[in-house]
């Protein structure tokens, strides 16, 4: 167990560097300049004072080469510091640390409530008996996936705010204003977990180890949730954390129609002003929340499946 924790540990700090290095040569080499745009050059550019531009260029680095610039930038963010907002002069460890607070509760709650409900339909769907009704919950999480999600906080808003006015349509006005918001970013994520789960649970009805529990006398509700779900979850559970990365992602859509404080619109904010250090910070920080995720669930998977464990140690060798 512990030589499986180590590897997935390595794994995951990988994956950060990884996130780090690309996003950092991507940003720097995209077409604009962020100093520039903070001093207000474009149009009125003959209006800015050079001298100014170059101060402002070392003073955030952007006048060393980039691969120097690479090794400075990595250096301090191994310590947590990502340097200071390009549009703001804050901080951006700081600026993150004022916006998670809200990101975390919408996520958090999106989050759940795909799992709840995505993970109930999916039992539903494939515990019933009627042909027609299990064809009809089925065919929902297609619909669910397909559908935009800024359509569908639009059409939230028009319902239950505008008309029947039992929430709030923009703010953060606690968990009132956090119902429409959680409800529109749990809907595609939750229809992909119950497409998975459902799938999983088909395809584990079908096995031999559910013949033997049927012969043994075990009624249908015991073997689906104890026998076969058990099973099943294995593939849902790697969607749950791949999805947990998605949501800070789709944050940035649902904040912005709800005109949510978060993560979502600093994200926003910061590509609108070509800030790169904060861009970088919300890209290391989502990659972040990926791999703690994942992390989590490679820790989950021996308390399902001990083999797993066995597998992911066993050397293979040459034959």
């Amino acid at each position: 167990m512990r030589r499986y924790v180590i590897k997935r540990l390595a794994q995951a700090l990988g994956v950060l560097w990884a996130a780090y290095t690309v996003s950092f040569f991507v940003l720097n080499y995209l077409p604009g300049d962020p100093v520039s745009a903070m001093a207000g050059a474009g149009a009125d550019s003959g209006q800015i004072d050079p001298a100014q531009i170059a101060a402002l260029r070392h003073e955030y680095g952007f006048d060393k080469p980039v691969l120097v610039q690479y090794a400075d930038h990595l250096g301090k963010a191994v310590r947590g510091d990502f340097g200071n907002a390009v549009s703001t002069g804050r901080p951006v460890t700081s600026t993150l640390a004022d916006a998670l607070p809200q990101t975390l509760q919408l996520t958090g709650a999106a989050l759940l409530l795909a799992v709840v409900f995505g993970g109930g339909l999916a039992v539903l769907a494939t515990y019933t008996t009627q042909r027609w009704l299990r064809q009809l919950l089925l065919s929902l999480p297609p619909l669910g996936v397909s559908v935009p999600t800024f359509w569908v906080g639009l059409v939230l808003v028009e319902l239950f705010s505008f008309r029947a006015r039992w929430f709030p349509a923009f703010g953060n006005d606690g968990l009132p204003g956090l119902v429409l918001p959680a409800v529109t970013l749990a809907i595609p994520t939750g229809a992909l977990v119950s497409q998975v789960l459902a799938k999983s649970l088909l395809t584990a009805l079908d096995q031999a180890y559910v013949e033997t529990a049927r012969a043994k006398g075990a009624g249908r509700l015991r073997i689906h949730l104890r026998h076969a779900l058990r099973n099943a979850s294995l593939p849902a559970l790697t969607i749950v954390g791949l999805l947990a990365g998605q949501l800070i992602a789709g944050s940035v859509v649902v904040e912005t129609v709800f005109s949510r404080d978060g993560l979502g619109r600093v994200t926003a904010a910061a590509v609108t002003a070509q800030d790169i250090p904060l861009v970088q910070g919300v890209v290391v920080f989502g990659a972040l929340i990926f791999v703690a995720a994942n992390l989590l669930v490679d820790l989950v998977y021996p308390l399902l499946d001990p083999r797993i464990v066995v597998t992911s140690n066993r050397k293979v060798r040459p034959a």
